[in-house]
Protein backbone atom coordinates (compact mmCIF):
# COMPACT_ATOMS: atom_id res chain seq x y z
CA UNK A 1 0.00 0.00 0.00
CA UNK A 2 0.90 3.23 -0.88
CA UNK A 3 0.69 5.17 2.66
CA UNK A 4 1.57 9.41 3.18
CA UNK A 5 2.09 10.29 6.61
CA UNK A 6 0.79 13.97 7.24
CA UNK A 7 2.47 15.63 10.08
CA UNK A 8 2.89 19.65 11.07
CA UNK A 9 6.70 19.66 11.60
CA UNK A 10 9.40 17.15 12.74
CA UNK A 11 10.09 19.06 15.72
CA UNK A 12 10.65 16.85 19.22
CA UNK A 13 7.04 15.96 20.41
CA UNK A 14 5.28 12.75 20.72
CA UNK A 15 3.52 12.77 17.52
CA UNK A 16 6.70 13.66 15.47
CA UNK A 17 8.44 10.82 17.74
CA UNK A 18 5.88 8.45 16.27
CA UNK A 19 5.79 9.13 13.15
CA UNK A 20 9.83 8.45 12.98
CA UNK A 21 9.45 5.16 14.65
CA UNK A 22 6.52 3.66 13.01
CA UNK A 23 8.00 4.39 9.28
CA UNK A 24 10.82 2.29 8.97
CA UNK A 25 8.24 -0.49 10.62
CA UNK A 26 5.70 -0.17 8.11
CA UNK A 27 7.87 0.13 4.91
CA UNK A 28 9.51 -3.07 6.21
CA UNK A 29 5.98 -5.06 6.39
CA UNK A 30 6.07 -4.09 2.28
CA UNK A 31 4.20 -0.76 2.23
CA UNK A 32 5.74 2.28 0.47
CA UNK A 33 5.43 5.34 3.24
CA UNK A 34 6.06 8.85 2.57
CA UNK A 35 5.88 11.87 5.05
CA UNK A 36 4.64 15.53 4.30
CA UNK A 37 5.82 18.04 6.92
CA UNK A 38 3.98 21.86 6.72
CA UNK A 39 7.31 22.97 8.19
CA UNK A 40 9.94 21.79 6.61
CA UNK A 41 12.43 22.65 9.26
CA UNK A 42 15.40 20.60 10.04
CA UNK A 43 15.80 18.62 12.69
CA UNK A 44 17.27 15.82 14.52
CA UNK A 45 13.67 13.76 13.96
CA UNK A 46 14.05 14.67 10.02
CA UNK A 47 17.97 13.72 9.73
CA UNK A 48 16.85 10.56 11.56
CA UNK A 49 14.04 9.79 9.42
CA UNK A 50 16.16 10.43 6.22
CA UNK A 51 19.10 8.27 7.49
CA UNK A 52 16.73 5.48 8.25
CA UNK A 53 14.61 4.90 5.55
CA UNK A 54 16.43 5.31 2.38
CA UNK A 55 14.52 6.75 -0.70
CA UNK A 56 11.98 7.70 1.62
CA UNK A 57 10.08 11.08 -0.23
CA UNK A 58 9.41 14.02 2.71
CA UNK A 59 7.25 16.44 0.98
CA UNK A 60 7.90 20.27 2.05
CA UNK A 61 4.98 22.36 2.14
CA UNK A 62 6.77 25.47 3.49
CA UNK A 63 7.42 26.70 7.14
CA UNK A 64 4.25 27.43 8.65
CA UNK A 65 1.85 25.58 10.63
CA UNK A 66 -1.33 27.45 8.90
CA UNK A 67 -0.89 28.45 5.57
CA UNK A 68 -4.53 27.76 3.30
CA UNK A 69 -2.78 27.44 0.25
CA UNK A 70 -0.89 24.04 1.53
CA UNK A 71 -4.77 22.57 1.25
CA UNK A 72 -4.16 22.78 -2.70
CA UNK A 73 -0.71 21.38 -2.50
CA UNK A 74 -1.72 18.57 -0.09
CA UNK A 75 -4.83 17.83 -2.84
CA UNK A 76 -1.84 17.21 -5.91
CA UNK A 77 0.39 15.31 -3.42
CA UNK A 78 -2.57 13.38 -1.87
CA UNK A 79 -3.84 11.90 -5.43
CA UNK A 80 -0.17 9.80 -5.48
CA UNK A 81 -1.37 7.79 -2.30
CA UNK A 82 -3.86 4.87 -1.15
CA UNK A 83 -4.20 6.08 2.18
CA UNK A 84 -3.42 9.29 3.96
CA UNK A 85 -2.40 9.64 7.95
CA UNK A 86 -2.98 12.56 9.74
CA UNK A 87 -1.55 13.81 12.70
CA UNK A 88 -2.17 17.13 15.00
CA UNK A 89 -4.58 19.09 14.28
CA UNK A 90 -4.01 21.57 11.38
CA UNK A 91 -3.14 18.65 8.71
CA UNK A 92 -6.28 16.51 10.76
CA UNK A 93 -8.60 19.95 8.94
CA UNK A 94 -6.28 20.59 5.86
CA UNK A 95 -5.69 17.08 4.48
CA UNK A 96 -10.19 16.66 5.26
CA UNK A 97 -10.71 19.66 2.69
CA UNK A 98 -7.81 18.63 0.49
CA UNK A 99 -10.10 15.40 0.41
CA UNK A 100 -12.68 16.88 -1.28
CA UNK A 101 -10.50 17.52 -4.17
CA UNK A 102 -9.03 14.02 -4.61
CA UNK A 103 -10.49 11.09 -3.96
CA UNK A 104 -8.20 8.87 -1.39
CA UNK A 105 -9.08 6.99 1.79
CA UNK A 106 -7.90 8.70 4.91
CA UNK A 107 -6.82 7.78 8.53
CA UNK A 108 -6.08 10.29 11.34
CA UNK A 109 -4.62 9.79 14.98
CA UNK A 110 -5.81 11.56 18.38
CA UNK A 111 -2.77 12.24 19.97
CA UNK A 112 -4.42 14.16 22.96
CA UNK A 113 -7.18 14.02 25.27
CA UNK A 114 -8.09 17.97 25.29
CA UNK A 115 -7.18 21.12 23.33
CA UNK A 116 -8.24 24.52 23.41
CA UNK A 117 -10.76 23.91 20.00
CA UNK A 118 -12.78 21.77 21.95
CA UNK A 119 -13.78 24.41 24.02
CA UNK A 120 -14.61 26.87 20.77
CA UNK A 121 -18.63 25.85 20.95
CA UNK A 122 -18.71 27.68 17.47
CA UNK A 123 -15.94 25.58 16.25
CA UNK A 124 -17.63 21.87 16.88
CA UNK A 125 -19.69 21.83 13.41
CA UNK A 126 -16.45 22.30 11.81
CA UNK A 127 -14.62 19.38 13.81
CA UNK A 128 -18.03 17.17 13.37
CA UNK A 129 -17.36 17.64 9.40
CA UNK A 130 -14.22 17.26 9.21
CA UNK A 131 -14.14 14.09 11.47
CA UNK A 132 -16.62 12.80 9.41
CA UNK A 133 -13.93 12.51 6.21
CA UNK A 134 -12.03 10.18 7.90
CA UNK A 135 -12.35 6.60 7.52
CA UNK A 136 -10.61 5.61 10.51
CA UNK A 137 -9.23 7.44 13.78
CA UNK A 138 -6.89 6.04 15.65
CA UNK A 139 -6.75 6.87 19.72
CA UNK A 140 -3.44 6.86 20.99
CA UNK A 141 -5.15 5.65 24.55
CA UNK A 142 -8.59 4.53 26.08
CA UNK A 143 -9.12 7.88 27.89
CA UNK A 144 -7.95 9.89 24.35
CA UNK A 145 -10.72 7.78 22.75
CA UNK A 146 -13.69 7.94 25.47
CA UNK A 147 -12.54 12.04 25.86
CA UNK A 148 -13.08 12.29 21.60
CA UNK A 149 -16.38 10.31 21.87
CA UNK A 150 -17.80 12.44 24.67
CA UNK A 151 -16.95 15.31 22.69
CA UNK A 152 -18.18 13.78 19.18
CA UNK A 153 -21.44 12.77 21.02
CA UNK A 154 -24.05 11.51 18.48
CA UNK A 155 -23.49 8.61 16.27
CA UNK A 156 -19.74 8.29 17.48
CA UNK A 157 -21.36 7.28 20.91
CA UNK A 158 -23.86 4.00 19.53
CA UNK A 159 -22.27 0.81 19.54
CA UNK A 160 -24.52 0.09 16.81
CA UNK A 161 -23.99 2.79 14.30
CA UNK A 162 -20.84 2.81 11.22
CA UNK A 163 -19.50 6.33 12.68
CA UNK A 164 -18.92 4.21 16.31
CA UNK A 165 -16.90 1.30 14.11
CA UNK A 166 -14.76 4.23 12.82
CA UNK A 167 -13.04 4.45 15.96
CA UNK A 168 -10.94 2.68 18.01
CA UNK A 169 -7.90 2.70 20.10
CA UNK A 170 -3.66 1.59 19.96
CA UNK A 171 -1.67 2.57 22.28
CA UNK A 172 1.58 4.71 21.54
CA UNK A 173 4.71 2.09 21.72
CA UNK A 174 8.98 3.18 22.10
CA UNK A 175 11.18 0.97 21.21
CA UNK A 176 11.71 0.00 25.05
CA UNK A 177 15.08 -2.62 24.47
CA UNK A 178 17.38 -0.09 22.77
CA UNK A 179 16.16 2.90 25.33
CA UNK A 180 16.71 0.03 28.10
CA UNK A 181 20.00 -0.50 26.67
CA UNK A 182 21.46 2.84 25.40
CA UNK A 183 24.78 3.94 26.77
CA UNK A 184 24.52 7.07 29.19
CA UNK A 185 25.56 10.90 27.91
CA UNK A 186 29.45 11.13 28.79
CA UNK A 187 29.06 14.73 28.78
CA UNK A 188 25.61 14.73 30.87
CA UNK A 189 27.42 11.72 33.30
CA UNK A 190 30.24 14.33 34.06
CA UNK A 191 28.56 17.92 34.97
CA UNK A 192 26.51 16.07 37.42
CA UNK A 193 29.04 16.45 39.67
CA UNK A 194 27.25 13.91 42.02
CA UNK A 195 24.00 15.96 42.23
CA UNK A 196 20.78 13.94 41.25
CA UNK A 197 19.22 14.75 37.66
CA UNK A 198 15.77 15.26 37.07
CA UNK A 199 14.87 15.40 33.54
CA UNK A 200 11.99 16.43 31.64
CA UNK A 201 11.44 16.03 27.83
CA UNK A 202 8.96 18.04 25.72
CA UNK A 203 8.62 21.09 24.06
CA UNK A 204 8.44 24.20 25.77
CA UNK A 205 4.52 24.49 25.55
CA UNK A 206 1.71 25.67 28.04
CA UNK A 207 0.50 22.02 27.85
CA UNK A 208 3.74 20.59 29.54
CA UNK A 209 4.35 23.13 32.56
CA UNK A 210 7.57 22.55 32.87
CA UNK A 211 7.20 25.87 35.51
CA UNK A 212 6.44 23.00 38.11
CA UNK A 213 9.79 21.79 37.94
CA UNK A 214 11.59 24.50 38.16
CA UNK A 215 9.47 25.40 41.42
CA UNK A 216 9.67 22.42 42.90
CA UNK A 217 13.92 22.29 42.77
CA UNK A 218 14.11 25.41 44.29
CA UNK A 219 12.65 23.82 47.35
CA UNK A 220 15.30 21.55 46.89
CA UNK A 221 18.80 21.16 48.31
CA UNK A 222 20.80 22.76 46.07
CA UNK A 223 23.75 20.50 46.08
CA UNK A 224 22.16 17.41 45.63
CA UNK A 225 19.52 18.45 42.33
CA UNK A 226 20.06 19.78 39.41
CA UNK A 227 17.21 19.84 36.05
CA UNK A 228 17.79 18.76 33.09
CA UNK A 229 14.97 20.19 30.00
CA UNK A 230 15.09 18.01 27.10
CA UNK A 231 13.37 20.37 23.83
CA UNK A 232 12.46 23.90 22.94
CA UNK A 233 9.54 25.97 22.07
CA UNK A 234 7.60 29.42 22.75
CA UNK A 235 7.68 28.85 26.46
CA UNK A 236 11.43 28.42 27.20
CA UNK A 237 12.57 32.03 27.38
CA UNK A 238 9.66 31.77 30.59
CA UNK A 239 11.21 29.21 31.78
CA UNK A 240 14.49 30.52 31.73
CA UNK A 241 13.24 33.97 33.71
CA UNK A 242 11.21 32.03 35.92
CA UNK A 243 14.58 30.11 37.16
CA UNK A 244 16.15 33.12 37.31
CA UNK A 245 13.79 34.37 39.53
CA UNK A 246 14.13 31.63 41.85
CA UNK A 247 17.95 31.20 41.93
CA UNK A 248 18.32 28.07 40.62
CA UNK A 249 19.40 28.84 36.55
CA UNK A 250 22.76 27.53 37.69
CA UNK A 251 20.95 24.23 37.74
CA UNK A 252 18.69 24.36 35.23
CA UNK A 253 20.36 22.88 32.56
CA UNK A 254 18.47 23.36 28.49
CA UNK A 255 19.95 20.73 26.43
CA UNK A 256 17.97 21.75 23.19
CA UNK A 257 16.96 19.54 20.93
CA UNK A 258 18.58 15.94 20.89
CA UNK A 259 18.65 12.98 19.01
CA UNK A 260 19.89 10.77 21.38
CA UNK A 261 17.55 10.77 23.51
CA UNK A 262 17.74 7.35 25.13
CA UNK A 263 21.48 8.17 25.70
CA UNK A 264 20.26 11.27 27.84
CA UNK A 265 17.72 9.50 29.70
CA UNK A 266 19.35 6.89 30.44
CA UNK A 267 22.14 9.73 32.24
CA UNK A 268 19.45 11.31 34.12
CA UNK A 269 18.26 10.06 37.54
CA UNK A 270 14.42 10.15 37.47
CA UNK A 271 12.46 11.32 34.74
CA UNK A 272 9.41 13.98 35.33
CA UNK A 273 6.61 14.70 33.23
CA UNK A 274 4.82 17.68 34.88
CA UNK A 275 1.61 18.41 31.94
CA UNK A 276 -1.45 19.62 32.77
CA UNK A 277 -3.42 17.33 30.02
CA UNK A 278 -1.53 14.32 27.59
CA UNK A 279 -3.11 11.83 24.98
CA UNK A 280 -0.55 8.96 26.04
CA UNK A 281 3.16 10.32 26.08
CA UNK A 282 5.84 8.84 24.60
CA UNK A 283 8.07 10.70 27.30
CA UNK A 284 6.37 9.03 29.82
CA UNK A 285 6.76 5.11 28.09
CA UNK A 286 10.38 6.35 27.32
CA UNK A 287 11.56 7.44 30.48
CA UNK A 288 10.00 4.31 32.25
CA UNK A 289 11.87 2.24 29.14
CA UNK A 290 14.95 3.60 30.64
CA UNK A 291 14.94 1.83 33.66
CA UNK A 292 14.63 5.14 35.83
CA UNK A 293 11.97 6.52 38.10
CA UNK A 294 9.04 7.89 36.27
CA UNK A 295 6.68 10.74 38.34
CA UNK A 296 4.03 12.30 36.78
CA UNK A 297 1.45 14.88 37.15
CA UNK A 298 -1.78 13.09 37.98
CA UNK A 299 -4.00 13.94 34.58
CA UNK A 300 -5.39 12.33 31.92
CA UNK A 301 -3.03 10.71 29.72
CA UNK A 302 -0.28 10.20 32.40
CA UNK A 303 -2.01 8.30 35.01
CA UNK A 304 -3.45 5.26 33.44
CA UNK A 305 0.25 4.92 32.51
CA UNK A 306 1.69 5.57 35.42
CA UNK A 307 -0.60 4.96 37.94
CA UNK A 308 0.87 1.79 40.22
CA UNK A 309 4.00 1.80 38.52
CA UNK A 310 5.99 5.22 38.91
CA UNK A 311 4.62 7.95 41.26
CA UNK A 312 1.90 10.68 40.54
CA UNK A 313 1.69 13.83 42.26
CA UNK A 314 -1.06 16.55 41.52
CA UNK A 315 -0.64 18.55 38.84
CA UNK A 316 0.89 21.97 39.61
CA UNK A 317 2.11 21.20 43.59
CA UNK A 318 5.54 21.80 42.99
CA UNK A 319 6.13 20.97 47.14
CA UNK A 320 4.44 17.56 47.01
CA UNK A 321 6.77 16.84 43.91
CA UNK A 322 9.87 18.36 45.61
CA UNK A 323 8.92 15.74 48.33
CA UNK A 324 8.34 12.82 46.10
CA UNK A 325 12.04 13.72 44.75
CA UNK A 326 13.72 13.77 47.75
CA UNK A 327 12.49 10.37 48.84
CA UNK A 328 13.52 8.50 45.92
CA UNK A 329 17.08 10.54 46.75
CA UNK A 330 17.30 9.24 50.38
CA UNK A 331 15.52 5.72 49.89
CA UNK A 332 17.77 4.09 47.07
CA UNK A 333 15.71 0.55 48.22
CA UNK A 334 12.80 2.77 46.84
CA UNK A 335 14.35 4.12 43.98
CA UNK A 336 15.50 0.93 42.94
CA UNK A 337 11.75 -0.87 43.31
CA UNK A 338 10.11 2.56 41.44
CA UNK A 339 12.55 1.78 38.57
CA UNK A 340 12.24 -1.97 38.05
CA UNK A 341 8.38 -1.29 38.44
CA UNK A 342 8.62 1.55 35.22
CA UNK A 343 10.77 -0.92 33.09
CA UNK A 344 8.11 -3.74 33.70
CA UNK A 345 5.11 -1.25 32.66
CA UNK A 346 7.12 0.49 29.24
CA UNK A 347 7.23 -3.26 27.81
CA UNK A 348 3.53 -3.25 27.18
CA UNK A 349 3.97 -0.63 24.90
CA UNK A 350 6.44 -1.76 22.77
CA UNK A 351 6.94 0.44 19.15
CA UNK A 352 6.51 -2.97 17.44
CA UNK A 353 2.72 -4.07 18.76
CA UNK A 354 1.88 -0.11 17.41
CA UNK A 355 2.89 -0.79 13.93
CA UNK A 356 1.23 -4.31 13.86
CA UNK A 357 -1.60 -2.21 14.93
CA UNK A 358 -1.44 0.40 12.17
CA UNK A 359 -1.00 -1.91 9.67
CA UNK A 360 -4.30 -3.81 10.69
CA UNK A 361 -5.95 -0.22 10.66
CA UNK A 362 -4.64 0.00 6.73
CA UNK A 363 -6.32 -3.17 5.66
CA UNK A 364 -9.70 -2.65 7.38
CA UNK A 365 -9.76 0.87 5.47
CA UNK A 366 -8.49 -0.64 2.23
CA UNK A 367 -10.94 -3.74 2.58
CA UNK A 368 -13.89 -1.38 3.66
CA UNK A 369 -13.15 0.76 -0.22
CA UNK A 370 -13.17 -2.33 -2.12
CA UNK A 371 -16.06 -3.51 -0.64
CA UNK A 372 -17.92 0.00 -1.21
CA UNK A 373 -16.69 -0.23 -4.89
CA UNK A 374 -17.60 -3.32 -5.30
CA UNK A 375 -20.76 -3.02 -4.09
CA UNK A 376 -20.76 0.35 -6.18
CA UNK A 377 -20.11 -1.89 -9.37
CA UNK A 378 -23.05 -4.49 -8.20
CA UNK A 379 -25.66 -1.53 -8.64
CA UNK A 380 -24.36 -0.03 -11.69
Amino acid sequence: MRILQVITSLLIGGAETLVVNLVPRLRAMGHEVDVCVFNGVETPLMERLRKENQGIKIWELGHSFYNPLFILKLARIMRKYDIVHTHNSSPQLYVALASVLCSVELCSTEHNTSNRKRSWKWYAPIESWMYGRYDHIICISDIAEKKLREYMGGEWTNPFSEKYNRISTINNGVDVEAIHNAVPDAKLMAVKEGRMAILMVAGFRDAKDQDTIVRALSLLDKNKYEVWFAGIGERQEAVKELAIRLGVADRVRFLGLRNDIPNVLKAADIIVMSSHWEGLSLSNIEGMAAGKPFIASDVNGLREVTKGYGILFPEGDAETLAQEIQKLHDDPTSYESVARQCYTRAQEYDINKTAEGYARIYDLISNRHEEYLSARQTRN
